[in-house]
């Protein structure tokens, strides 16, 4: 994210500024008019099965039914349920303009124990089938009704993938050919060659993504297309496939074209890309120039269904890593530098523990990495997901706060399912990281349940006019962060492109009633302008801006 900023004073009519003509001909945003930036994303995070159940006709399939542990069966959610709350306003509200959820190949049909209970495939992430969608979360014409309704509402949809693993093998899921997976050894994590070509954890078959050699589909798969009738169809698609491409009929190519028919079918707008320090890095450089290409191609077959210019998105998963390091990760005998090898975004490891500094370290810190000559790559940041057992504010005690250090940090945020409720992290019996993976709280936001002295609703509205604010203004977090005042706390956020010029200021820490806030040299007198928290406009006079409410902040842009 590299943006050219020329402190604080813009030139356009209603800034106090300078006279470039070409700088006058760009336009200065107001709410109704900013772009989709992924710079500026924010992603909602959401396992399908544990978000919202839409249609309990689906909740069971394949004789999934046995005990489990805590937390580790099928819940009922599905994509009517997500369908439901986009249709409902829910993510509008919340300012989303991306969504990602669980990876919808078709799951493992038994169960296994890892060492925390017997475990069905609730999250996604034990693929058995990636040429069908799996059925408790619903069919394809559901999954093409959830895309067609989030970019009805102008959200973007990351598709959560794995080409690290398949699914682990039970007494109902046949392993892999040896010429596909690896059953060992185990990965020890100290160095790039016991970290990639081995497996995650016992029992869980890595695929030979190194491998170039020719490999036969699996028995059990041809058997199970046949079944279902579309053995000829799978069959002439993987023909042409290869044919086209000139690829030989090694593993990761098999998945590839697997991964690229969801946006071939779908016309999905980015990967998220799971385990991916766990994988060679040239295949993730593969398959972004065949997800560019198909994306393109896509694009250009259906017109008016495109909802801008935006380039294909894929963010990567590198367990550990921080943004600081600008792309690269360090394997102890090797650093791999992911910026190199198709990735738009990393997701940001180092946030969780930055948000326990102040909100000027924090935001001066990634305002200077992201906009630093040199920066390489941009960054996904979150407090709480699905696998990391240390998130920030585990017990939920500073709720407001864990929202204000995310949605108002430079760089894009993933918000994962709940944070915007306080939804627990932690589970009475549940192991591991069952805790982070309940179902959503609705039922404490429908009766307003309190917290730590905080309602469910209160929390909830306070992530909503932050999520609106930042998505009104692409400033917020693709723009350069300048401190304005120390106590009270306030700074602003200004982005120039080609095309645009955005600026916004914000109050933090501020008393209840008047509040006074100098923007002379940013803002010139006259100018309209709306604190998006209260919802009120004020006007610039003498340099100043007085907004009357009960709150203690204040987003303040046109």
């Amino acid at each position: 994210m590299k943006n050219s900023v020329f402190g604080l004073v813009f030139c356009t009519l209603i800034i106090a500024g300078c006279q470039s003509t070409s700088q006058e001909k760009k336009t200065f945003l107001s709410d109704r008019e900013a772009p989709f930036l992924w710079d500026n994303a924010t992603v909602y995070f959401l396992l399908t099965d544990r978000f919202a159940n839409g249609d309990t006709t689906n909740d069971v399939h394949f004789d999934r039914t046995g005990s489990t542990g805590i937390l580790r069966g099928f819940q009922g959610g599905d994509f009517e349920g997500i369908i439901q709350k986009i249709q409902e306003g829910y993510f509008d509200n919340l300012g989303v303009t991306a969504l990602w959820f669980s990876p919808v190949m078709e799951q493992i049909h038994g169960k296994t124990d890892e060492g925390t209970g017997d475990t069905y495939a609730y999250h996604g992430y034990w693929a058995k089938d990636w040429t069908h969608i799996e059925p408790n979360w619903g069919t394809s014409e559901e999954l093409t009704k959830l895309i067609e309704t989030a970019h009805a509402h102008g959200i973007r949809i990351i598709m959560d993938v794995v080409l690290n693993h398949t699914g682990p093998p039970t007494e109902k899921d046949p392993v892999w050919p040896s010429d596909w997976v690896r059953m060992g050894p185990t990965c020890r994590f100290e160095s790039y060659e016991t970290s990639v070509p081995c497996t995650l954890v016992d029992n869980l078959a890595d695929i030979r993504t190194e491998s170039d050699a020719h490999v036969d589909l699996p028995p059990f798969l041809l058997e199970k297309w046949e079944r279902e009738g579309r053995l000829d169809q799978e069959l002439e698609e993987l023909d042409h496939f290869f044919m086209e491409t000139g690829f030989p009929r090694a593993p990761r190519y098999y998945l590839m074209k697997w991964v690229v028919d969801l946006i071939r079918d779908f016309g999905i707008d980015g990967l998220r890309i799971d385990t991916a320090r766990h994988v060679e890095e040239e295949v993730w450089a593969e398959l972004k120039q065949l997800a560019d290409r198909v994306f393109l191609e896509w694009k250009a077959q259906h017109p008016d269904k495109v909802l801008d210019d935006s380039p294909f998105y894929m963010v990567g998963e590198v367990y550990g890593y921080q943004a600081s390091a600008n792309g690269v990760f360090d394997f102890g005998d090797i650093k791999v530098d992911y910026s190199q090898y198709g990735f738009t975004s990393l997701i940001n490891f180092e946030f969780k523990g930055d948000a326990q500094k102040s909100y000027e370290k924090l935001f001066s810190k990634y305002s200077n990495l992201l906009n630093a000559p040199d920066n390489k790559i941009s960054t996904l940041h979150y407090i709480s997901s699905h696998d990391d057992s240390w998130p920030f504010d585990i017990k939920r005690e500073q709720p407001r706060m864990a929202g204000t250090k995310l949605m108002l940090c430079p760089g894009s945020v993933q918000v994962y399912y709940g944070d915007e409720l306080a939804r627990p992290l932690e589970v009475e019996g549940a192991i591991g990281d069952a805790n982070l993976r309940s179902k959503m709280n609705w039922e404490d936001l429908e009766n307003d349940v309190e917290r730590n002295g905080v309602t469910t609703t209160a929390i909830l509205d306070h992530w909503q006019k932050l999520g609106r604010f930042r998505k009104a203004h692409p400033a917020v977090g693709a723009g350069v962060h300048k401190m304005i005042s120390k106590s009270p706390y306030s700074f602003s956020r200004t982005l120039e492109t080609d095309a645009f010029i955005d600026v916004v200021v914000v109050g933090m820490d501020l008393k209840a009633g008047r509040k006074e806030m100098d923007v002379s040299g940013i803002f010139e007198d006259g100018t309209v302008l709306k604190d998006y928290y209260s919802d009120q406009t004020t006007k610039v006079k003498n340099g100043r801006i007085f907004i009357e409410s009960e709150y203690d902040i204040i987003l303040v842009g046109l």
